[in-house]
Parts: C-alpha cells; sequence; structure tokens
C-alpha cells in the first residue's frame, strides 16, 4: 500500500536518522510536511540491546519526532553489500511513499554500514526514475537528495537551524537507553554510550555558531539546489 510521504530519510540503523538531523525532521513535521524514517537493518549484530528492544525504543523516537511512517527493510546489519537485492529494496520503498525529497548518510563515516548505506540510496534514487527498471511500480523522481552527518563531519554545504526543535532531538536520542546509557554491568562500552549525546550536542552548537543560532544540522548535497529567489 503507497503512503505518500513529503521526506524521506534512509539509515542503515535506528537512530542514525535522530542523531544527524532530528531537529530538522521536527521542524518540518511541525511545519506540517510528511516526514518518514526507512531503517535499513534490525541492528542485530549491535553489542548492546536486542532486535525487539531496538524496535521499540525507534517507535518510541518516531512518535517524539512526529513521524507519518517508520519501517524497516530488514536488511542485514553488516551485510550492507552493493548488490542487486538491497537496491530494489530501497528502490522498491523509494516508489512506495514517492518522496519529493530524501535523506541519506554523509559518504564518508567510520561506521561502513553508513558508507554503504549511503551508497545504497543513492544508486536507488537514480534507479527509482527508471520506468523499465522494476516496472510493475510506477517511477519516481526525487527533486534533491541531501546527506546528513552521524560520526564523521566536513564542512557542510548548508546549515538548519534547529535551535526550537533541539529538546525534541535530544528527546528522541534518549529513547535509545540501549545504546546511550550503561545500564549494568553486563552493558558493553562502546564509543555510543561514552558521552556520545553531549557530543552531539556539542557539534549541533558549533554548527549553528557559524550563523549565530543556538543549534544547527548540517548537510551536504553532491548536486546543485534550485532556488526560487534569495531571500533578503
Amino acid at each position: 500500500m503507497s503512503e505518500k510521504l513529503d521526506i524521506l530519510i534512509f539509515g542503515a540503523h535506528a537512530d542514525d536518522a535522530e542523531i544527524g538531523m532530528g531537529g530538522t525532521i521536527c521542524k518540518h513535521v511541525e511545519a506540517g510536511l510528511r516526514v518518514g524514517i526507512c531503517d535499513l537493518t534490525a541492528a542485530e549484530m549491535s553489542s548492546n540491546g536486542t532486535v525487539e528492544r531496538r524496535k521499540q525504543e525507534a517507535d518510541e523516537a518516531g512518535k517524539v519526532l512526529g513521524l507519518t511512517s517508520r519501517t524497516n527493510l530488514g536488511l542485514p546489519d553488516r551485510g550492507l553489500l552493493i548488490n542487486q537485492h538491497n537496491i530494489d529494496c530501497i528502490t522498491a520503498e523509494i516508489r512506495r511513499h514517492a518522496p519529493s525529497i530524501i535523506f541519506a548518510p554523509y559518504w564518508e563515516d567510520r561506521h561502513p554500514d553508513h558508507v554503504a548505506c549511503s551508497k545504497l540510496v543513492e544508486e536507488a534514487v537514480f534507479n527509482a526514475k527508471l520506468r523499465r527498471y522494476m516496472p510493475d511500480k510506477p517511477a519516481v523522481t526525487v527533486e534533491q537528495l541531501y546527506f546528513y552527518f552521524i560520526n564523521d563531519w566536513v564542512k557542510a554545504d548548508l546549515i538548519v537551524d534547529v535551535s526550537e526543535q533541539y529538546a525534541k532531538k535530544e528527546q528522541s536520542l534518549l529513547c535509545y537507553r540501549s545504546q546511550f546509557e550503561i545500564e549494568d554491568e553486563d552493558h558493553v562500552f562502546t564509543p555510543l554510550n561514552q558521552g556520545y549525546i553531549e557530543r552531539v550536542n556539542y557539534r549541533d552548537r558549533l554548527v549553528g555558531q557559524r550563523k549565530l543560532v543556538s543549534y544547527a544540522e548540517g548537510f551536504a548535497v553532491k548536486s546543485p539546489y534550485l532556488l526560487d529567489h534569495f531571500n533578503i
């Protein structure tokens, strides 16, 4: 069943989109747009938490953000190979939701799955517009593909002021207690539970400082984006 979205964000794992652009998601939901997240994997290889727990946390975070939909393709964690099956699954998701704008992780990151997700989405966005590719589903032309940052950071092509939405972004991240908190003695120490949310906060404050706003999130593009006019 088709569920039209204005914006569709892809992440390799639940919490990727929240880390990179949780405030931007909230801002566009508040503006009345239909926004969805598609997680490619169930994060079954995570050192902490279970698949069931991660799903519950993702559902909680989605409610905080006000998502129209959140889906999971069930592709293999640490197995996001650039192959036809994975590209087809993502292409089908794009055609199901027919979004105008898509976001994917930035193409350089310390986590290989984030890099693979970026490449897979880029391939699928291109294929989604080809009417003879998977012809049983109507072709969809995505107007713009943007890339958000998760772990690594380079100079952004554009930034979004998310100062008023930042409390909700942090609330959505705190839903992922299995990842960002040390809950018991069996918990494995990872970069995520060693002050990671605080580091995201510092990053977003530094990005905002470039335009003298409290918090901002940065994005990159590979193709120019079109403006009707410059705001004065």
